[in-house]
């Protein structure tokens, strides 16, 4: 039986990037997906590709009233939705003196405004489905920090302290809430801050070194990794998770592998 016959899904961000490889893994495992977007144009093509269990809504995730209009939309085309997928978002990379506090304020409006609206906008229509389960696409740099990232990384520890509330205020309503925490993110986010001649889609294994074999995966491939990991909490094979963090980032987070402690192997 598919993993998730008789879902009913929105993804925001799902035009491209983690956000389409998750979209069209649901409706392969039998959900019926609303892909959210403001990429009308990209957006519409990947429904289309998916077919029938697939609709695009234009979605703004920094306004109310477009999040209201997408979940009324979505219980017209499919029913009361039972699954949320938080995935739209921003990067910035840019030393924090540098950064000016318009980035800041833009970052912080998509990558946390942006969930705290759509988990509001379906919580109603969620219980009255019957609960359901609610994914935040945070990130490593929401559980760590690099340097470049002072616009870019507090936005997603935000994130994970909303989904910790979220659970548990939600839970008594039968809807679990729970963030996935990525290394690597679409190549579109990426492309920007990837020097001029590097294909995005190959630096996503970079940071992988703790498992070798990562390094040698295509890109895509670690995408949709990480919407295998949504695709877990979506389900109800994770009935017992909620208000977590679930890294997928080949042990970037696990420490630091020191070269000449016993256990460090060059091999």
């Amino acid at each position: 039986m598919p993993r998730l016959e008789g879902k009913i899904a929105i993804v925001t961000g799902a035009a491209r990037g983690t956000g389409e490889q998750t979209a069209r893994l649901f409706a392969a495992e039998g959900a019926k997906v609303v892909i959210a977007d403001v990429l009308v144009e990209e957006g519409a093509r990947t429904a289309a590709e998916i077919g029938s269990d697939a609709a695009f809504v234009r979605l703004d995730v920094t306004d109310e009233g477009s999040w209201a209009a997408a979940v009324a939309e979505t219980v017209k085309r499919f029913g009361r939705p039972n699954v949320l997928v938080n995935n739209a978002g921003l990067l910035h990379i840019e030393a924090l003196v540098d950064t000016p506090a318009a980035v800041v304020e833009r970052l912080w409006r998509v990558n946390t405004l942006g969930p705290f609206l759509g988990i509001k906008a379906v919580a109603r229509e969620m219980q009255a489905a019957g609960g359901g389960s609610i994914v935040n696409v945070s990130s490593v740099d929401g559980l760590s920090a690099k340097n470049g990232l002072a616009a870019y990384s507090p936005t997603k520890w935000a994130l994970r302290g909303l989904t910790r509330v979220a659970a548990l205020e939600l839970g008594q309503r039968g809807i679990r809430v729970n963030a996935v925490c990525p290394e690597a993110g679409g190549p579109a986010m990426r492309r920007a801050f990837t020097p001029e001649g590097i294909d995005p889609m190959k630096t996503l294994a970079f940071t992988h070194d703790v498992i070798p074999h990562n390094q040698k995966r295509p890109g895509i491939e670690i995408i949709r990794d990480i919407a295998r990991m949504i695709l877990f909490l979506a389900s109800d094979e994770s009935l017992s998770c909620s208000g977590g963090d679930y890294p997928v980032d080949a042990g970037w987070t696990a420490g630091r592998r020191i070269k000449f402690n016993p256990g460090y192997s060059a091999d």
